[in-house]
């Protein structure tokens, strides 16, 4: 995978609450005029989990012929193993480059033994390179360091994106992943700074959603001018705060209507819709900030 940003897209929905394709145009035009490097289908702000197995394989089918040169990413968060090994498998049929990949977090009581062993069943047969994602705020299992120094040992293994916003887990991943070549996405993006001085890739971000260009510019001058892309990141610190104390990826997806970027705002229950009123901080100051 390119460094850079990967928005964790939300999933625009029609009148009639299906997958609303046109807007997924629309969503990766926004994305790619932002300088982002790819796109995250289905995943944690994509509403994955109210969507059917048979929706993101028509999502991530429909949207790669769509994608314009970003990297197109699937999002898997099922404890099903079957299920998981069968959208690994549509993701490569349909020409995604990455699967994002979450433990079977309805089994939170499984040993760190078996959650690898349901890894390494995953990697054993995925036509695509997987990614690791760690968020236990939503699944209720910490992948220790441990656990992804033994998965880095598979060809298919990718990387790591770590949403717990555990600041310690920076150094602890980063030094997992040594010399390996594999690559270490941050979730929060209020880390970002601390994760690219870590050596880490960049973002799989819901925030760039809303923010694309402005974290773009933050990865891609880290290297070149570190200086100019902390400034940029204490800049819109602000910003990224309002918008990750709102709930998501409703205040998402309203932000975006506001922005006249989606038609609607609609999201599946048992989410409700943001309106303008409950997410007016951030709507102002991503406003503020948005050319």
């Amino acid at each position: 995978m390119k460094s850079g940003v990967y928005p964790a897209s939300v999933t625009p929905f029609n009148g009639k609450g299906e997958i609303d394709f046109t807007s997924i145009v629309r969503l990766i035009a926004w994305f790619k005029a932002g300088g982002c490097s790819g796109i995250v289908l289905a995943g944690t702000n994509g509403e994955g989990a109210s969507l059917s197995a048979i929706e993101k394989r028509d999502l991530v089918k429909g949207a790669v012929p769509l994608a314009d040169g970003l990297e197109v990413i699937l999002g898997v968060a099922t404890a099903s193993l079957d299920e998981a090994i069968w959208l690994c498998k549509q993701a490569g049929s349909a020409g995604a480059h990455v699967v994002l990949l979450m433990p079977p977090g309805f089994y939170k009581n499984a040993s760190d033994d078996g959650i690898a062993k349901w890894f390494e069943a995953v990697l054993a047969v995925s036509p695509v390179p997987i990614l690791i994602y760690n968020f236990p705020q939503r699944t209720g299992i910490t992948i220790p360091a441990e656990t992804i120094v033994r998965l880095s040992k598979h060809d298919k293994m990718l990387g790591l994106k770590d949403s717990s916003g555990n600041a310690d887990n920076l150094a602890a991943y980063a030094e997992a992943l040594s010399g390996s070549g594999k690559c270490l996405f941050v979730g929060d993006e209020t880390l970002l700074i601390p994760a690219l001085k870590a050596g880490w890739t960049g973002t799989i971000s819901g925030a760039a959603n809303v923010l694309p260009g402005w974290l773009s510019q933050i990865v891609a001058e880290w290297q070149v001018d570190p200086e100019s892309a902390e400034a940029k990141a204490a800049f819109i610190e602000p910003a990224l705060k309002a918008i990750r104390s709102c709930t998501q990826p409703s205040a998402n997806k309203r932000i975006l209507f506001e922005l006249g970027v989606l038609p609607t705002a609609d999201v599946r229950l048992p989410l409700e819709t943001s309106s303008a009123d409950q997410i007016q901080q951030a709507l102002d100051l991503v406003k503020g900030i948005t050319k």
